[in-house]
């Protein structure tokens, strides 16, 4: 306002140094009829109501009636008007500058409103646009109340949500002040009375003011169809009624969108949960009876007197087979169990990578029996990672190449540390991976179209090496090799320690 007001003082100004200079041409140099003064004048007027404020308008009106008609309408020089005339051509000019004048700042008026207006649609676009990106994050309230203060230059922006403890407020702005509990509590009950639409101002009831740390601020109820959900409280910049209306209608569908958002995550989380169990009570369910199975058949043949000595190691074989079996299982939940948690910690120290290879033999030695494995390896360098967690993960490669390949075929292993990194590829000779299957393989619970005429496991295997790959920053992939069967990469960040350069 103060701004505005220093402005039309200038203009004001300059319109009285141009009537003036208009004055003293016209008297001293350029001898023109009245007729041609007049119109001299009105066009000053004119340029003024245009760029000014109608006070100014009018004050430049009244000052070139003056000189007019001091200065021009006989006798000159006096206040006096001696022919009726003149007096019409001096009232006329009065009135016609202020008419002119008034219909200049009404329609400036007019113009400044639209532009003010279209300002506001384009705020509020620009906001519904923040709201339709916002995600369903911890501080989503905190960020739409930033894009608010953000979009339409609030020095202060609130968004106070009842609680049960209270009120829930989320600032934005550049300052953030303290709102009166009871303040809020006295708008927001009013907010719930009877809904009441004012036509002239385009506002529902509920309106308030607040003083926030000495500054006024204005409350609008945020409303899901009639329902109050909340309050906006904003500072720093008047707006429009019927815009604070609308842009607390943007808040609240934007709020609701973001508890709709989180209630269907915790759907999701709820259904992947329900799933979940699911699947794993129907994998143990066929994982778990197979085992105990053999295993109570195993120890009643082993009672048996009638078996020789090779029988009777041949049904132990059996029972330790099928107890690994188990113990891998119970493994494989707890590796999940802490995947899920995130709870698996790493232990990074330097190893070879025929030490990773032969520990995750040691680890399915059971499961390798009549699967000659070849090893080939690359310059056995010491790599830095966590050689644990990276055997593991290697054993469930070799464990599903195991599983998903005829007996006594070979199962083909290449290592190799260069460039920062540890690559170690696992190849079959099995059937291969089917193209529908191929996509799927690193799911959960996941064991392919195969896994119905044969024993494949929990289908966790290969989940668990890619979570416990992912631990380390690594990646896993699988394809199907040249000449059959398929081949599984895993890929691990690690420096490498290059051998020591002896000096001659």
């Amino acid at each position: 306002m103060r701004a505005r007001v220093r402005r039309d003082v200038v203009r004001l100004a300059f319109a009285l140094a141009a009537v003036g200079a208009v004055t003293l041409f016209c008297a001293r140099v350029l001898h023109v009829s009245t007729a041609t003064i007049s119109i001299a004048y009105l066009l000053i007027v004119l340029l003024a109501a245009a760029d000014a404020g109608l006070w100014v308008a009018i004050v430049t009106s009244v000052v070139a009636m003056l000189c007019f008609n001091f200065f021009f309408l006989p006798p000159v020089g006096t206040w006096t008007i001696a022919d009726p005339h003149n007096w019409v051509a001096l009232v006329a000019l009065l009135v016609v500058s202020l008419v002119a004048s008034h219909l200049s700042a009404v329609a400036r008026a007019r113009t400044a409103e639209a532009l003010e207006r279209r300002d506001a649609l384009a705020r509020l676009f620009d906001l519904g646009r923040d709201v339709l990106v916002m995600a369903d994050s911890p501080d989503a309230l905190s960020g739409l109340a930033r894009s608010v203060a953000r979009r339409f230059g609030f020095d202060l922006v609130a968004i106070a949500l009842p609680a049960p403890t209270g009120w829930q407020v989320s600032h934005g702005g550049r300052t953030a002040g303290t709102l009166d509990p009871r303040r809020l509590t006295e708008v927001f009950a009013a907010a719930q009375s009877t809904l009441e639409f004012d036509a002239q101002s385009r506002t529902y009831t509920g309106h308030d003011t607040m003083d926030v740390d000495g500054r006024p601020a204005q409350l609008v109820p945020l409303r899901v169809g009639t329902r109050p959900i909340g309050l906006l409280a904003v500072a720093g910049r008047p707006v429009e009624r019927g815009t604070l209306d609308t842009l607390a209608g943007l808040v609240a569908l934007a709020i609701e969108r973001a508890r709709f958002l989180e209630e269907r995550k915790m759907a999701e989380v709820t259904r992947r949960s329900e799933a979940l169990k699911t699947a794993l009570l129907a994998s143990l369910g066929h994982d778990l009876r197979t085992p105990l199975t053999a295993i109570r058949l195993a120890a009643t043949n082993v009672t048996a007197v009638s078996l020789t000595p090779d029988e009777r190691q041949e049904q132990g074989d059996v029972i330790l087979a099928e107890l690994e079996h188990l113990t891998r299982l119970f493994e494989n939940l707890l590796e999940m169990a802490r995947i899920d948690a995130g709870g698996v910690t790493t232990e990074v120290r330097w190893a070879h990578p025929s030490e990773i290879v032969d520990a995750a033999r040691e680890q399915v030695e059971q499961a390798l029996r009549g699967h000659p494995v070849t090893v080939t390896l690359g310059p056995d360098l010491p790599v830095h990672l966590d050689p644990r967690l990276t055997a593991t993960a290697l054993a469930r490669l070799l464990e599903n190449a195991a599983h998903y390949s005829p007996p006594d075929s070979i199962i083909e292993v290449q290592a190799d540390a260069s460039e920062g990194r540890l690559v170690v590829q696992v190849r079959d000779h099995g059937p291969g991976i089917s193209s529908p299957d191929l996509p799927h393989v690193f799911e959960r619970f996941y064991r392919g179209g195969a896994a119905g005429s044969r024993r494949s496991g929990t289908g966790m295997g290969l989940w668990i090496a890619r979570g416990l790959l992912a631990v380390q920053h690594g990646r896993i992939w699988a394809e199907n090799a040249d000449g059959g069967g398929a081949r599984f990469t895993l890929d691990v960040p690690a420096p490498v320690k290059e051998p020591a350069v002896s000096s001659s």
